[in-house]
This record gives structure tokens, sequence and C-alpha cells, in this order.
């Protein structure tokens, strides 16, 4: 009999859990958007995202999901016929990269793999090899989505710096922002930008780009479109500049909301749940692994996000685990995205747990004696112990 009637718990890094108190914040009538309540809500937001980023700068908001956030940061800082140096380490680095040549932008790629992070030595190599400084900006990923792969971005910087090269480090925290510590300023990033579906806790459909002085002067030889034009976004003389038109009211409601609660709660705060967590799911991994073929995908916990976690469990077994908890326990994981080899071209062998956003210990604990009950059932080899691991982590915490 299945026992998945009940709510409802939704795994799978993005659209992550939305809280009561955001969907509550949305559930009003329709205001007035030129004039008011709104606007004066509006005005106030940009120190408090400023707060979660870690910056002084200027923050720009689009209608758009992290895809359109890729556009607008790239359309802002460089113009057909530029380079840029992306790294790669995982899936989405590939489709900045994509996302620039689409814009006539010649992007070079420096690819690390599935399973591992930036190296430090071979990005410097491959600034010391742009002697002419043909490149204008360098692309990471903080955190992949695929890989689960954590970033370290602050030796990034130091090697730009070592390097005497002037292009700017921008970097893609759509995964990472208000889970995995990041600092903007104090990290000297030039530009960021992130999306509202994870750890900020709203629904999909809005993007940010943060950019500093650097950035800024970039935009001066730039091209961008009016729409994706940062300029008036940033510092708009009246409110329908903030979003290029009509303003998308109801996500707003919802952010003001999610962003009180950050502040409530406090970032260091917020980093801390956010490491305990993660940590309990990967000592559940590796209980289960001593005796199955279940592994993180990131071998080094130092180089994991503690926003998500990719599970490599053997081929096929990804896709049959998925399907059961969704159809008996009414736990949805995250596919394996970006894990495709010849012998699993479909990712089945991996799926991913996310422990982003609106999570807490019982809701982890849950997904994973969910997980655990899955392979059970489904006659999945594993180590026992894995939840009672996870307990443990979060009892000394």
């Amino acid at each position: 009999m299945p026992l998945a009637n009940g709510r409802e718990y939704l795994a799978i890094p993005g659209p992550s859990v939305m809280p009561d108190r955001v969907l509550q914040a949305m559930h009003r009538a329709a205001p007035n958007i030129y004039e008011g309540a709104l606007p004066d809500m509006v005005d106030g937001m940009a120190p408090d995202l400023r707060m979660v980023a870690g910056t002084k700068h200027q923050v720009a908001i689009y209608i758009a999901n992290g895809h359109g956030g890729w556009e607008a940061a790239l359309a802002n800082i460089a113009k057909p016929g530029d380079e840029v140096l992306a790294l790669c380490t995982g899936r989405f680095a590939h489709g900045w990269a994509d996302a620039a040549e689409q814009l006539g932008l010649k992007a070079h790629r420096v690819d690390f793999g599935r399973h591992g992070a930036v190296d430090v030595d071979a990005f410097a190599a491959a600034l010391a090899a742009d002697t002419e400084h043909k490149v204008r900006a360098v692309l990471v990923c903080h955190v992949d989505t695929a890989s689960s792969v954590l970033n370290q971005i602050k030796p990034l910087r130091e090697a730009l710096d070592a390097a005497g090269h002037p292009a700017l480090l921008c970097v893609d925290c759509i995964a990472s922002l208000a889970c995995d510590r990041f600092e903007m300023d104090a990290w000297g990033v030039d530009l960021m930008l992130t999306a509202s579906q994870k750890g900020l806790m709203t629904p999909p459909g809005l993007a940010f780009v943060f950019f500093g002085p650097r950035a800024e002067e970039a935009r001066k030889r730039a091209t961008p479109s009016k729409y994706w034009d940062w300029t008036e976004r940033s510092r708009p003389e009246w409110f329908y500049q903030y979003f290029g038109g009509t303003a998308p009211t109801h996500h707003l409601f919802a952010l003001r909301e999610a962003l009180n609660m950050l502040k409530e709660e406090g970032m260091e705060a917020v980093w801390d749940r956010h490491t305990h967590l993660s940590a309990a799911v990967w000592a559940a991994v590796e209980a289960w692994g001593q005796g199955g073929p279940i592994c993180c995908n990131i071998e080094d916990p130092k180089l994991r996000s503690h926003a998500v976690t990719a599970i490599g469990i053997g081929k096929e077994n990804g896709t049959r685990l998925r399907r059961w908890l969704i159809e008996n326990t009414g736990v949805t994981l995250g596919i394996g995205l970006g894990m495709a080899t010849e012998d699993d071209p479909n990712s089945d062998g991996f799926f991913r747990i996310a422990h982003m956003g609106h999570v807490n210990a019982h809701m982890v604990l849950g997904a994973l004696g969910a997980i655990e009950t899955a392979m059970i059932a489904l006659g999945i080899d594993h180590g026992r112990g894995g939840v009672e691991a996870a307990a443990r982590v979060i009892a000394s915490a």
C-alpha cells in the first residue's frame, strides 16, 4: 500500500521548499505598481539583498530565471567579439559559456570534469597563456548544481591579482547563495548573479546581478539591449525602471518575506545550519557505501556544496529509487543531471538530494529515512546505519 498521501517533500535542488510565510505573503490582491506600499517595499530590498551577498555594491533585478541572469550579466560587461574564460566543473559553467557564444562572444573553456573543483594552478596557467589580455571575464560557478562541487572563489581572485590580469571575476551563485558562505566584496568578486528559487526560498522567476566598480566600468563599452541594461534598474528614477516594465508583484511580496526570514535567522546561522544538514547527508551516504555502490560524487568533503549533494548509486538504480520514493513516500529527489557516460547515457546511476533553503533537521532525516526504505524495498545493496549516522551528526550539532 503506498504511503505517499499527505504533504509532499520536494527535495530537488530548486525550486526549493517555499516556507508557509512566503506562500502566505503572495496571497493577496494585485497592488498599485506606480506608488504606495509596493514601491516603498522594493526600495528597502536592496540593502537586504546586499547583506545576503556580502556586498556594498549595486544590484539589478530581472524578471528571469538563472539563464536570464547569465545573459543579463554578459550583456552588460562584454560585446560581440570579446573573449571570456569559463572554468567548468560540471554542467552549468558550460551553459554559461554557451550563453556567451550565443551573444557573439568567444568562450574559452577549461574543463575540470564532473568530479572535482577548479584547479587554481591550471587557472593560473590559462591566465599566463593570455599574454595579450584578450579575456575580459572569468566565468565560474560557486556551486555546480549538477556535480554538487563547491569552488573556492577567493583563490581565483588571488591568481588574477598575481598574474596582473585585468579580467573580471564573475561568479554564478544560483545554487549557493544563502546556503554556502559567500562574501562578494571580501573575496574580490566583480560580478555575481543568482536566482530566486533556491536559497532565497522564492518561486522561480527572479534573477539578480550584483556588480562592483570594475564591472560598471566594463558596462561603458558593452552594448546591452534596453531590457538587459542594468543602468536604470540599479538606480531607477521611478519604480517602473526597476524591472524594465511592469513589476513581478507577487514574487516581490514573496522575496520580501524570505529576506525577513534570512535576517531573523542571521547569515552566520543560515550557513551553519546548511553545514550541519549537509554533513548529516554525507554521513548517511558514507554508511550506505560500506555495503553497496553508493558514494558522494565529490570525494573530498571540503569541495562539496552545502546546498546539494550528487550521489552515485549504481547504473539504473537512481531512476528506480526516485520513482519508488515519489510513488510510495511522497519524497521527490533530483535527477542525475549532467553525469552521463557512455555506459550510463541517461545519468540513471545518480540522484541528487537538496539541503538548501527552508530545510531543517527533521526534513533531512525524514528524506534519508525514506531513501533507506526505498533501497530495502528495491533490493539495492547498501551498508546499514545510514540514518543513525546522520542522526549522530545532528545530535552533535
